[in-house]
């Protein structure tokens, strides 16, 4: 499973717009790509993707840009990469038949645990918000370990 490219760039967006949400003044794209080091074109096009799903708003002219739209607190990982990415799923395969009716040998166990897969992503995408990341991104909060070789 891979996060793509725009779902990880939304990520660092917001991200950066809650570090800088305490002065409440809108950041402009050009401050965000120098901040996170993102292309500012596509960051421009990522921006739009995630102000249509109500996640940031924007104002035009002098002092315009960006703010969160919600508090960090309300914004979800899987709202983010939702956005920008569609549905959160392990794969793009149907949903199991019923009762086993399987066309081939092997496909309802699989679509079952594809199934099981995207549940559990969009479970744990869904425990974490905006928040959270910026406090373990100021140092306030333990870095995930889950996955670290020992």
């Amino acid at each position: 499973m891979k996060v793509s490219t725009r779902g990880d760039y939304a990520s660092r967006a917001l991200l950066s717009l809650a570090l800088h949400a305490d002065d409440g003044r809108p950041n402009s794209v050009r401050d965000i790509a120098e901040r996170t080091g993102l292309p500012q074109p596509y960051l421009e096009q990522i921006l739009l993707a995630l102000k249509g799903a109500g996640l940031v708003r924007s104002k035009r002219g002098v002092g315009g840009g960006y703010i969160l739209a919600r508090t960090p607190q309300e914004i979800t990982l899987a709202e983010i990469v939702g956005a920008v990415d569609g549905p959160i799923a392990a794969g793009d395969f149907g949903e199991p038949h019923a009762n086993g009716a399987c066309d081939h040998e092997g496909q309802c166990v699989l679509l079952a645990i594809w199934g099981d897969m995207g549940a559990r992503m969009r479970t744990l995408l869904n425990s974490i918000s905006l928040a959270d990341i910026a406090e373990i991104a100021r140092g306030n909060r333990a870095w995930p370990t889950a996955g670290t070789p020992d």
